[in-house]
């Protein structure tokens, strides 16, 4: 997120710190990244540094449809992730750090959760950075290795059995597109743009929908799955690659993993399939490819829809929705230029 939630002290950030984990803070800075999840840095009174993450339970929908629900998914994404780094032993998981109480991630008011990482001085890459082939070959072989991992947290691990939460938003607004929307500085401009694009957009749900029966008949199994291993949550640190931002992580076919290491060569995941001796559906890769762009649009028209203010977090998601749109009527198939964070 690119502002601060303002119904959040920082004061109530800090006590949680405090009483959860035990870490006296002395200093705290926002950082501004990501969507859906609020993150500072933190020292604390002896010099320790860490990475704290706020997540808004009303801001993922892919963990639930209300903050209690989602609380829980989080704790099972989290919980999840924390047993792919001690059990599996996957040292490229990035997880967090547990509570006094061994939770992965705690509540600290009816809206908020706060979970703490380790502070890992690297470098992540960028939304829409496309990886070099070195890279992306070292990223499937741990994706290749995360999946071979799913005995480990079988019991635990939720299936996704869906990717586009917000569609019902969406549907909505494609029928509301005839009567001006009020719900803020930005939402009529909104309207405008996905009006221009209405017969497009109605075209990737209808498609949508054809690749949705097609993978469920397929029930070809799933694995465990990170969901969004892309260069934004990779992160360099020296000669290592961490895999960052689990809150995704979930039982799902492999291609929900690959279609983001998929740049249409033939090559593009020999590497996984060296490995696993898996080849990749290629409609299955679209589903997954298509249910991005329309989860992307369904949580950028959900914020402009809504009561809003012209602040960096709806600027950012008028922006987004503006490159989705101009896609064109195939949309943009590459597998790094996600402009929104979406489950």
């Amino acid at each position: 997120m690119r502002t601060p939630p303002a119904d959040l002290d920082t004061t109530v950030v800090a006590t949680a710190a405090a009483s959860g984990w035990g870490l006296q803070l002395s200093g705290l800075r926002y950082v501004a990244l990501g969507g859906g999840s609020h993150h500072w840095t933190a020292t604390t009174q002896d010099g320790a540094t860490y990475f704290l993450t706020v997540d808004d339970l009303l801001d993922k929908p892919w963990l639930g449809s209300d903050a209690e629900s989602a609380f829980r998914g989080l704790q099972g994404t989290l919980g999840t992730a924390r047993e792919l780094r001690e059990r599996a032993r996957l040292a490229f998981v990035l997880a967090p750090v547990p509570s006094a109480d061994g939770q992965a991630t705690r509540r600290i008011t009816p809206r908020y959760s706060l979970t703490v990482f380790p502070f890992v001085p690297g470098q992540t890459g960028r939304w829409g950075d496309d990886l070099d082939p070195a890279d992306r070959d070292r990223i499937l072989r741990m994706v290749a290795d995360l999946h071979a991992a799913t005995p480990s947290v079988w019991k635990l691990a939720r299936r996704r059995d869906s990717e586009v939460y917000e569609r019902e938003d969406l549907e909505k607004a494609l029928g509301e597109l005839s009567q001006p929307w009020d719900g803020g500085p930005l939402a009529e401009s909104a309207r405008q743009a996905l009006a221009a694009q209405e017969s497009v957009v109605t075209g990737w749900l209808a498609e949508f929908g054809r690749l949705a029966a097609y993978v469920a008949s397929r029930d070809a199994g799933v694995v465990i799955t990170h969901g969004e291993p892309h260069g934004g949550n990779v992160m360099r640190v020296g000669d290592d690659l961490l895999l960052i931002d689990w809150d995704t992580v979930a039982l799902a076919p492999p291609e929900r993993d690959l279609w983001m290491l998929d740049d249409g060569t033939p090559a593009a995941l020999a590497a996984y399939s060296r490995v696993t001796g898996r080849v990749a559906d290629a409609a299955t890769l679209s589903y997954y490819r298509l249910a991005w762009r329309l989860a992307d649009l369904a949580g950028c028209v959900r914020v402009l829809t809504s009561t809003h203010q012209r602040d960096g977090n709806t600027e950012r998601a008028w922006a987004s929705m503006q490159i989705i749109l101009d896609s064109g009527p195939s949309g943009w198939n590459g597998p790094f230029h996600h402009v929104t964070r979406r489950g």
